[in-house]
């Protein structure tokens, strides 16, 4: 079962994405904001980390610069989720807010299974 890492500052979109995932069949945690997020890491290896950009503490640029400098986190793939795609160098994928559901999934399970593939 693939484990999904969601980090996002407002809480009711995690929710809401940890409900899509979940329903979806991923195991799911989540954090709200990038230092947290990696505390996370610490303790629960991802499959995917799927991060909005705009955050506090540690916004999602840095967390995905972080996550791409640390050998042991650097092939996680990253699904950036955000109003500002200008930010989201380092990213695997992208999704511009708004997005729908079917999109996030289906950007998810690709690059879910991309990694699969390249272990």
């Amino acid at each position: 079962m693939s484990r999904i890492l969601v980090v996002d500052d407002e809480p009711d979109l995690r929710f809401i994405l940890r409900r899509i995932f979940e329903r979806a069949g991923p195991t799911v945690a989540d954090a709200g904001h990038g230092q947290a997020a990696l505390e996370v890491i610490a303790e629960w290896m991802p499959d995917l980390a799927v991060t909005d950009l705009m955050m506090p503490v540690m916004g999602g640029a840095e967390f995905i610069r972080r996550l791409r400098a640390d050998p042991v986190t650097a092939g996680v793939p990253i699904l950036a989720v955000t109003a500002d795609v200008k930010f989201a160098g380092g990213a695997d994928a992208v999704l511009s807010k708004p997005y729908r559901r079917e999109q996030l999934l289906a950007a998810a399970t690709k690059l879910l299974s991309q990694n699969a593939d390249h272990p």
